[in-house]
């Protein structure tokens, strides 16, 4: 069980955050709604605004702040797809039914850019990614992708980019190739939070901070939630607990492990020294094993990470072990600042394959892997369409099936992190 907090943590994105983050009061009585949701990250929110705007009435409940774990803390880059790819997607359900969830996730990528402005608030969203090669062998991985988001999903945006024309998007001697996606992005992840907790207020709904639900029971016709100053009484449970589910639903939470991960922040840089790295403004994520991703922020810093820990706890020093991996991307930053350094937990599933799913009226969405911002939306609009009664899409991520970890974390962790070795070995052979 990880510690929560009432603060932020000191991120780029909460010290850097447009006036104070918002606060909300904690569950002080017994309430009745149609929908309660527990965890104010993406999952929780999108479910909660898509309800909301349907006409249910609805409450979150979020153990520390809105946004306080991996929804506020991340890379912010918006990627069409799951953190496993689409093959196991493909094995899982067959061609068909995965293109499917592939057009879900190409709606997800609409809607969150459309999101914003309908509901009146700024999340710094900018198009483009890359997904870049760093060895030779690895460029015909990008092909593969090209070819098959072509032929099997129908998907035109991505580009091969090779050669000197590389420089033109990357100044980095490290890649070899990348393929482009002119419908990913990169946003503030806090900012959209906050955003969508807004929206959803204001569609007449409430969100409970420092409120942590300490267990739950079904009831004839619903649920009951119990905090420790009052409870929730519900027709319909969405748990959206991700990393944090904890001892609420161990039937689910065996089914994800808790993984470390960090980043960066660097001083501001001179504008034209943050141009000259992405000229074109594109958030950046590798295809080894063990990835570097990054990005710049509107006020020319470099956001740099991909480090992760199975076994439980953050570096002590984030920046000093980080940075030779920064500087091994960009030697030209050699000795910048690093102003902020942050980690926090993502919930990885034994197979990186999304667990999203219900059994009678209880929902749940997890297992995003560290790939979650486009994702928990395609996933929200299953849930939601669910409860309003279409099971098309959540019985698709049904079918996935995600195994639990053997032996829970105390095994999984070490198996995991063995795993880990072995795989970020092979990206150097």
């Amino acid at each position: 069980m990880f510690r929560q907090s009432p603060r932020h943590l000191a991120t780029y994105y909460a010290g850097c955050y447009p006036g104070p983050i918002p606060e909300r009061a904690r569950l002080e009585e017994d309430l009745d709604c149609d929908v309660v949701v527990v965890g104010g990250g993406f999952s929780g929110l999108h479910c909660a605004l898509r309800l909301a705007e349907a006409g249910k009435r609805v409450i979150v409940l979020e153990a520390s702040r809105v946004a306080w774990a991996a929804s506020g803390r991340n890379g912010g880059q918006a990627l069409l797809g799951w953190s496993c790819d689409m093959p196991p997607l493909e094995k899982a359900l067959g061609l068909d039914a995965a293109r499917q969830l592939w057009d879900s996730m190409c709606w997800a990528a609409d809607e969150l850019r459309e999101l914003p402005a309908r509901h009146g608030f700024e999340v710094d969203y900018r198009v483009g990614s890359l997904w870049t090669a760093v060895l030779p062998r690895r460029v015909g991985q990008l092909r593969e992708a090209q070819h098959e988001a072509l032929h099997k999903w129908g998907y035109h945006d991505l580009r091969l980019i090779e050669g000197a024309e590389l420089r033109e998007w990357i100044d980095s001697p490290r890649y070899v190739a990348a393929l482009h996606d002119a419908r990913g992005a990169h946003l503030d992840p806090l900012k959209l939070a906050q955003g969508l907790a807004a929206a959803i207020e204001k569609a007449g709904s409430r969100i409970y901070e420092q409120t942590r639900a300490l267990a739950y029971e079904s009831l004839p016709g619903g649920y009951r939630v119990r905090t420790a100053h009052g409870e929730v009484r519900a027709d319909v449970l969405v748990l959206a607990c991700n990393a944090y589910l904890d001892t609420l639903d161990e039937s689910l939470s065996r089914r994800v492990l808790p993984v470390g991960s960090y980043q960066v922040a660097t001083q501001a840089l001179d504008p034209q020294l943050a141009r000259s790295l992405l000229p074109q403004n594109s958030c950046v994520i590798d295809n080894q094993f063990v990835p570097d991703y990054l990005r710049l922020t509107p006020d020319n810093r470099l956001l740099f990470g991909g480090g992760c820990t199975y076994l439980g706890g953050l570096p002590k020093d984030v920046p000093a072990a980080t940075r030779p991996y920064l500087e091994r991307v960009f030697p030209q930053l050699k000795g910048v600042a690093i102003e902020y350094g942050w980690g926090g937990h993502i919930d990885v599933t034994m197979k990186r394959t999304p667990d999203v799913g219900r059994s009678g009226q209880r929902y749940w969405l997890q297992g995003f892997s560290g790939h979650g911002v486009l994702p928990t939306l395609a996933a929200a609009r299953a849930v939601t369409d669910s409860i309003a009664g279409d099971d098309q899409l959540l019985a698709l991520y049904q079918r996935i099936g995600n195994p639990r970890f053997p032996g829970g974390t105390w095994l999984a962790a070490p198996l995991e992190a063995a795993g880990k070795a072995w795989y970020r070995l092979r990206d150097f052979l």
